[in-house]
């Protein structure tokens, strides 16, 4: 019973980060049911794997950018614009494809840093220097590609946005073994990150999960990978796009919760008065984030471009309200200092099942926008009652009710001195 009322209290405490998984799995269970399981069938759950893609690249960027408090409303004129580069690089100038897409990157990055020293160094909010980037970079799409789209595009460029690994038993199998390899193997190796944590933490007497929801945690993760694991296998395997995907997910979780440029933008987000004072370079760390979000906007414009086979005019549009609103879902908080990146990829899917469920069901673009904008706000709005919620005494009145203590208890060392009356004497 003690055990049961610790983990409630740690998840009472822990709303926030618990909540978006739980509405994940929620919204799954109701699609799959709306759509007589049509959802998760191995064909549909491939798709939706190289249908967001390019979405959950962006969000990997966005999220970062909102954790400093910043925004970027560029970043879909951005992916179209390279797009059209790529294009021109590609199909006019009959470039390589493998030299083709470091430059588009390149071109990426250098447009990050334009935006970037606008923002960190000439002091123009990040909100007025993306929204005027949006337009002339839509504008400079359409003048690319003179309002008329480029195709098509060479194989193996286009094994980015729709191929797949090769099938090792050469069709032979039911399932793909290679999918079963990279699947099994990806789900030990985060049950051992997860122990390994933990018992890093218990070495260092830090706050640590209880471990009945540790393990009814890392077992529901694992359940969870091996089911993708099977789904993937039973259809053509795994998607390219997916282990592109998994490496940045892997590289910039690491980068944001391992490295002094992660602290240093948490802090920004944070306080940006208190990290200059503390001695932080806070107008690099900004001009860095903005050169890392067009090399992922390039990136995200060359998985779009190559699922599609053509760079169309109109790529990349609405692109940015995606990826925001999957990092906002994710849990990035509006005022920042606050976001993660596994939950801008929770985020990004919980978007990403709306859209397919939505459109299996024959649902219009009209009630489609209608039901992700008031996504959005309820997730906005659960974000600012969970912070009201907690800010006021250190913890919800639900974790004290269940005993889970969210801030160190009192110390000789941290308890208020006791001080005698100051006694004067009257003359």
């Amino acid at each position: 019973m003690s055990a049961l009322r610790e983990s409630l209290g740690f998840l009472t405490s822990r709303l926030r980060q618990v909540g978006i998984f739980v509405a994940l799995i929620l919204i799954v269970i109701l699609f799959q049911v709306l759509t007589n399981g049509i959802l998760l069938e191995p064909q549909n759950v491939s798709n939706l794997v190289v249908q967001n893609s390019y979405i959950l690249i962006l969000a990997i960027g966005m999220v970062m950018v909102i954790i400093a408090g910043h925004i970027d409303l560029s970043v879909g004129s951005i992916a179209g614009f390279i797009g059209a580069v790529a294009g021109v690089m590609i199909v006019h100038w009959g470039w390589a494809w493998w030299l083709a897409i470091p430059a588009c990157l390149l071109v990426g990055a250098l447009v990050g840093a334009w935006q970037g020293y606008w923002i960190a160094y000439v002091g123009i909010p990040a909100f007025i220097v993306t929204l005027a980037g949006m337009l002339i970079f839509r504008g400079l799409t359409l003048i690319t590609l003179k309002n008329q789209q480029i195709t098509p595009f060479p194989n193996e460029l286009r094994a980015l946005g729709g191929g797949f690994l090769p099938d090792i038993s050469g069709g032979t199998s039911v399932l793909e073994w290679l999918t079963v390899i990279l699947g099994v193997g990806g789900t030990a190796a985060i049950l051992f990150q997860a122990i390994k944590e933990r018992r890093v933490r218990r070495k260092f007497n830090l706050e640590n999960e209880p471990m009945a929801w540790f393990a009814v945690k890392n077992g529901f993760i694992a359940v969870l990978m091996l089911i993708i694991t099977f789904l993937l296998a039973s259809y053509r395997g795994t998607p390219i796009v997916l282990i592109v995907l998994a490496a940045l997910v892997i590289l910039y979780s690491a980068l944001m919760n391992n490295s002094i440029f992660g602290r240093h933008t948490y802090a920004i987000g944070g306080n940006l008065h208190a990290a200059e004072l503390s001695g932080i370079k806070t107008k690099k760390v900004t001009f860095r984030l903005f050169v890392n979000m067009g090399v992922l906007a390039a990136l995200a414009g060359l998985v779009f471009t190559a699922r599609l086979n053509s760079a169309q005019p109109a790529g990349g549009t609405g692109f940015e309200l995606d990826s925001i609103a999957a990092a906002f879902i994710g849990g990035a908080a509006v005022q920042g200092g606050i976001g993660t990146v596994a939950g801008a990829m929770i985020g990004g899917l919980i978007m990403g099942v709306l859209n397919n469920g939505m459109s299996i069901l024959g649902l219009g673009t009209d009630y489609q926008q209608l039901i992700k904008g008031l996504v959005l706000l309820l997730a906005v709005g659960f974000d600012i009652f969970n912070k009201n919620r907690t800010g006021a005494g250190g913890g919800s009145s639900l974790s004290r009710r269940f005993k889970w203590k969210t801030t160190p208890p009192a110390t000789e060392a941290t308890k208020p001195a006791k001080t005698e009356p100051v006694r004067v004497d009257a003359k």
